[in-house]
């Protein structure tokens, strides 16, 4: 992973609330452990009528998706089954982050393990957003805010996440990073 300190950049806005897993990555699009080519997948149902065409007025079909790299959900996103596809999708379309007034537990879990800023603000904060489709965001980790446009609101997110996201490591990297403390442990204790 790379390291994630900032994230700059425009929004598209998906309002819908209860967005599930099965909604970011159709099913149909799990038999691959890659996690690159997926992005083409995202919200696939909505996106693409029967015969596979863009749908114009779905929101990551207009231009100005093109580009933006914060999707800016309705409440409640990420909910469902377990799949670590969703923000694999999320990440090869170009997010970097998502921005909600609720995420699921266990899609805000697959997030931060890939990669993909899972940021949850207070509602009022939400509403302007939803309401500012296109928005010029600066997300800082070092901080833990999200400001737009006047906007400044602060966002939780677990230390040790924010130390493996800021050090782009996921935790398997980290506990390698360990190795010479762990190695010393291991001496330590045998030597007993």
């Amino acid at each position: 992973m790379e390291p994630i300190r900032r994230i700059v950049a425009r929004t598209v806005v998906l309002p819908q609330r209860d967005v599930d897993t099965d909604q970011i990555i159709p099913a149909r699009y799990l038999k691959t452990t890659e996690r690159t080519g997926l992005g083409q997948a995202l919200f696939a149902d909505w996106r693409y009528d029967k015969d596979g065409k863009p749908r114009p007025e779905f929101p990551l079909n207009q231009p100005e998706a093109q580009g933006a790299g914060v999707l800016v959900a309705g409440a409640n996103f990420g909910c469902g089954s377990s799949r670590e596809h969703a923000p694999w999708a999320l990440r090869d379309f170009g997010f970097r982050a998502v921005v909600s007034s609720s995420i699921a537990d266990i899609f805000r879990s697959n997030a931060l393990k890939n990669g993909l800023v899972p940021v949850v603000l207070d509602a009022e904060a939400h509403q302007k957003l939803l309401a500012s489709p296109g928005a010029q965001v600066t997300i800082d980790l070092e901080t833990r805010t999200l400001a737009a446009d006047g906007l400044t609101a602060p966002f939780p997110l677990d230390p040790f996440a924010r130390h493996c996201l800021m050090n782009g490591i996921d935790e398997l990297g980290f506990l390698v990073s360990q190795s010479r403390a762990i190695d010393a442990w291991e001496e330590a204790a045998c030597a007993r």
